[in-house]
């Protein structure tokens, strides 16, 4: 079950998922546009993850946390505010060194965006918005190409904002390209399974009944973020 932290102003209220014993590493997730921290998708990959032995922290950004309080529908916040408020989260948390950090489309690429600055373990994207859906000409991936933090993407097959035959034009993107991994799955639905693109000595996989799972991978240069999602 989720512990919501309430702190003082102002800092953001972070909701945790602990696992049953010790926590082999922490993942803050971060939603996507239009639901928040507690939406069903996010509820279920939480108690998943946990589950593999992994806290798991969520939080909101502004616009969304007061959309929930205050009852009245906000498009979300500027990138400045979206970005300093994953920074706010990440010092909050005692700094980048300890953490995994990654979220739901928006919140997995504003993820991306601080992911070398704030000095985190690993980076974890479901679903990112590579461009606008029908507008492939306005990517969203310049800063992938000079990403320095080990990160994968998991992306649907039939996501509108980047198609496999889309992504696998884009230099970031390259099988061989380390230290990013896209994989990808026919559905975005929890009741199916995506594999790293890659193997690794020494991986483990977490599997976890009809959820979603993380496993650590160590790495010469870093500790990768390996996924599986069973």
């Amino acid at each position: 079950m989720a512990k919501r932290m309430m702190t003082p102003p102002p800092e953001t209220e972070l909701l945790t998922n602990e696992p049953a014993g010790s926590a082999e590493a922490t993942l803050v997730l971060a939603h996507g546009a239009g639901g928040g921290m507690e939406s069903h998708p996010l509820n279920s990959l939480a108690e998943s993850i946990a589950q593999a032995g992994i806290r798991v922290v969520r939080f909101e950004f502004p616009y969304m946390y007061a959309r929930r309080n205050q009852g009245r529908r906000k498009p979300p916040d500027s990138t400045e505010v979206l970005l300093q408020t994953w920074h706010e989260v990440i010092e909050q948390l005692g700094g980048g060194k300890g953490l995994f950090i990654g979220g739901k489309s928006m919140g997995g690429r504003m993820a991306s965006m601080v992911a070398d600055e704030a000095g985190v373990r690993g980076l974890v994207c479901l679903g990112y918005p590579f461009h606008p859906p029908g507008k492939p000409q306005q990517l969203r991936i310049e800063h992938l190409e000079l990403l320095k933090t080990p990160a994968a993407i998991v992306q649907g097959e039939r996501d509108l904002f980047g198609t496999p035959q889309e992504v696998a034009s884009y230099p970031a993107l390259k099988a061989d390209t380390y230290p990013l991994d896209c994989g990808w799955r026919p559905l975005f639905q929890a009741a199916q399974r995506v594999r790293p693109n890659r193997t690794a000595e020494s991986r483990r996989d977490c599997h976890v009944r009809g959820g979603v799972c993380l496993g650590l991978t160590p790495n010469a240069r870093a500790k990768r973020l390996a996924y599986a999602l069973c």
